[in-house]
């Protein structure tokens, strides 16, 4: 009679059109599934709860913690912004990614809610990017065993297909990935962000790095870490022929200073950490979270004599755009060395050095406009020194 009165009951739930999900949702308790911080949340989203409320009623089961998570750690202008269906589609896309690829079930829960799962890096526009990203990117990756694997084809494939490259000419530094594509260039954020999203798009848990401004130059810098057992570095567009942890920024930053923050290096983190990740284009802004990672950069080996001077070399037009050109240097006993200054494309941090004895003389050669140009410099004796070229260009 029990038996009977069951499938009876289980009869009533399919003819009422009850869900499978509903019913895991209804019978948790008598009031909502999810934690009072989550309520104290809604609240704050104002005049948007609606909008959440919908997405944590109608977010699939397994999907629950994923949805908490967003809500829990997402900056206030989203509460008050996004709607139902745009978190249960990147939530929904975010699981498809990493079930498409073979290391998705290696990656953990809580690199995955951090690194992977979010809608965003810090404060660029919110747009629907997962699905067009995922689109794109997965036949590019099909082959791929690894997630440093996957990222490195992504950094020398994807930005020819997007057609966007580097310039100072871009509207605004922190641009979405379709803001970056209509202008066909980005800052070294914009184009980070754009290959941290086609990572994320196809499981390989990415993050935005970056120092608010370099110990020995002028001017910040952003890059990307992607996960592989462990954080790993590149430069967005700036793949290196020799793997990830390689770059033309990587002595800089074991230049870092961990106890000045403006000098220190930070990453980006979805979840509140208590420090926030400093955006050089919104420097009032304290709405995303970050990481110091200083230390990890600083313990590397630093790639140069350190009895030598860094000479940096760069050639500019007499309008202030940045040439590439081939330069030759003569100095003492017959030395000779070579080679290119960095044009526009390049970012305006890399810069063409080389290493040189101190306080020796040297003489750099160049040619533009079918004419010759030369012009001496001494090292001097310190760590590092800039030598200025103006082009008759």
């Amino acid at each position: 009679m029990m038996k009977t009165g069951f499938v009876l009951l289980m009869i009533v739930f399919l003819l009422s059109g009850t869900s499978a999900n509903t019913l895991a949702q209804d019978s948790t308790s008598s009031g909502p599934w999810w934690s009072p911080p989550i309520e104290n949340r809604l609240t704050e989203a104002g005049e948007n709860q609606q909008e959440l409320r919908q997405a944590l009623k109608e977010v699939k089961y397994e999907h629950r913690r994923a949805l908490e998570f967003l809500i829990e750690h997402m900056p206030t202008a989203d509460l008050k912004s996004l709607s139902a269906d745009y978190l249960l589609e990147n939530i929904e896309l975010a699981y498809q990614g990493i079930n498409e690829v073979p290391w998705g079930k290696q990656i953990p829960e809580h690199i995955f809610f951090n690194d992977i799962l979010p809608y965003a890096n810090v404060d660029e526009t919110r747009e629907p990017w997962r699905r067009q990203m995922m689109q794109l990117c997965l036949p590019l990756v099909k082959d791929c065993k690894t997630p440093g694997e996957a990222a490195q084809k992504l950094n020398r494939e994807l930005f020819p297909l997007v057609n966007v490259k580097y310039s100072t000419s871009r509207k605004k530094a922190n641009q979405s990935p379709s803001e970056s594509m209509q202008q066909n260039v980005a800052s070294c954020t914009g184009l980070s962000i754009i290959l941290t999203d086609a990572c994320r798009s196809v499981g390989v848990p990415s993050r935005l790095a970056g120092t608010p401004s370099w110990t020995n130059k002028r001017g910040n810098h952003t890059w990307v870490e992607v996960w592989d057992n462990g954080w790993q570095f590149t430069g967005a567009a700036e793949p290196s022929s020799q793997g990830l942890n390689h770059g033309w920024f990587q002595n800089d930053a074991a230049m870092a200073d961990d106890t000045q923050p403006m000098n220190r290096i930070y990453a980006v983190s979805f979840a509140k950490t208590g420090i926030y990740f400093p955006m050089v284009w919104s420097r009032n802004k304290q709405s995303v979270s970050g990481v110091n990672v200083t230390s990890r950069y600083t313990t590397q080996p630093r790639n140069w004599d350190a009895s030598k001077t860094r000479v940096l070399i760069s050639l500019n037009s007499k309008t202030g755009e940045r040439l590439a050109r081939d330069i030759s240097l003569k100095g003492p006993l017959g030395a000779e060395l070579s080679g290119q200054t960095r044009g526009e494309s390049a970012d305006m941090n890399d810069i063409l050095m080389f290493e040189l004895p101190r306080n020796q003389n040297w003489q750099v050669t160049w040619e533009a406009a079918g004419q010759t140009f030369t012009k001496k410099f001494e090292t001097g004796d310190t760590e590092q020194t800039w030598w200025k070229l103006v082009s008759a260009d």
